[in-house]
């Protein structure tokens, strides 16, 4: 117990229940999704919710069973019931910031941005910041400024109801037709699918840096805490696997990188693979330019890329740890594998043979 992270959870209620209602089709905010989520990084100490309690009967009941502190902000005249759980809120928690300094993470349950100033105040006091909110009434401000943001309509067990849409009415009795059968929707899969290869070149990226910047190894939880400081939203879900191990086997299969078991039991080390394969691509791409140009001329980089995948179908200038082809291209002149110069005359970049 003595290594758990004591967690803090301070909850914007109204801000919540009501961006849940509006945006997630009229779904009524349920603490249990949050709270298993919780329960994967530490042991919650501190559980506050701030409201004006009699417009939430209900949640009321919900919250204390889940043995929520209920701060009640009621309405009063000619004031900002919302400014006052903001402020409350506020205060609570940096006093417990203070005061209990066992507690190492803090929660802040929100989409508002006006919490952002206490976010990086709770970051000056060597605290971790999560925050949680609705992803369509979540300022674009606060994210970035948590360590990790978890969007509440993504967390297991939040179903939101399908949007229904009013058919409109056509203009003209319509032709019966036979109607083409579609195939059943995955969204969230086709979209997983789509952005694996720039998973891919951030991961490796990621992983080139920290062996430069530290020296040493790099373990499997040192690249999560690094991939959610450069995307506080980052989830392995988002892109279809069920915890980041599966993701880093996937990525081991693809070669993108390695893993090797490291001193503590389930945290492997992480590590690029040897030059060679990047070695192989640059002597791919220079044999394809010698083939199109000869060992005089040059040609365009333009359209190059298809000419390499001609040759070599599973050619991916991502899965190298590069964010585009012009990139590996200059990676590739750096290495004198091939000369890169800029043409005025065709505005583009020609790429000619490097020596044998």
């Amino acid at each position: 117990m003595d290594h758990e992270e004591r967690i803090a959870m301070f909850l914007d209620y109204e801000n919540l229940a009501i961006s849940a209602r509006d945006h997630l089709g009229g779904l009524s905010f349920e603490l249990r999704p949050v709270a298993d989520a919780l329960a994967e990084r530490g042991r919650v100490v501190v559980r506050r919710a701030y409201a004006d309690w009699s417009y939430f009967d209900e949640d009321r009941r919900m919250l204390t069973r889940s043995h929520v502190e209920l701060i009640d902000i009621p309405q009063r005249m000619n004031a900002s019931r919302k400014n006052a759980a903001d402020i409350k809120m506020v205060v609570d928690a940096l006093e417990v910031a203070f005061e209990r300094a066992y507690i190492s993470t803090f929660v802040l349950c929100t989409g508002d941005s006006d919490f952002t100033p206490l976010v990086h105040k709770l970051r000056e006091l060597n605290k971790r910041v999560i925050g949680v909110g609705v992803e369509k009434s979540t300022s674009a401000l606060l994210p970035p400024a948590c360590d990790e943001f978890l969007y509440y309509d993504r967390l297991e067990g939040v179903e939101a109801p399908p949007v229904r849409t009013r058919p409109s009415r056509p203009a003209s009795p319509p032709v019966a037709e036979p109607l083409p059968v579609a195939p059943e929707p995955r969204p969230a899969e086709d979209e997983a699918v789509r952005d694996v290869d720039t998973l891919a070149a951030l991961v490796a990226q990621t992983v080139a840096g920290l062996q430069r910047s530290s020296n040493g190894t790099v373990t499997a939880s040192t690249l999560k805490r690094t991939l959610l400081r450069k995307d506080p939203t980052f989830n392995e879900a988002d892109y279809g696997f069920r915890a980041f191990g599966e993701l880093l086997r996937h990525l081991s299969g693809s070669n993108v990188v390695e893993l090797t078991a490291g001193s503590a039991k389930g945290d492997p080390e992480v590590t690029l693979p040897e030059h060679g394969d990047k070695e192989a691509a640059f002597a791919l791409l220079r044999s394809v330019v010698l083939d199109l140009a000869g060992s005089a001329g040059s040609t365009a980089l333009s359209g190059l890329k298809n000419q390499v995948r001609k040759v070599a179908p599973d050619f991916s200038e991502k899965k190298l740890g590069y964010r585009s082809f012009l990139q590996f291209c200059q990676a590739a002149a750096t290495s004198g594998a091939v000369g890169l110069t800029w043409s005025p005359e065709s505005d583009g970049y020609l790429v000619t043979a490097g020596p044998a």
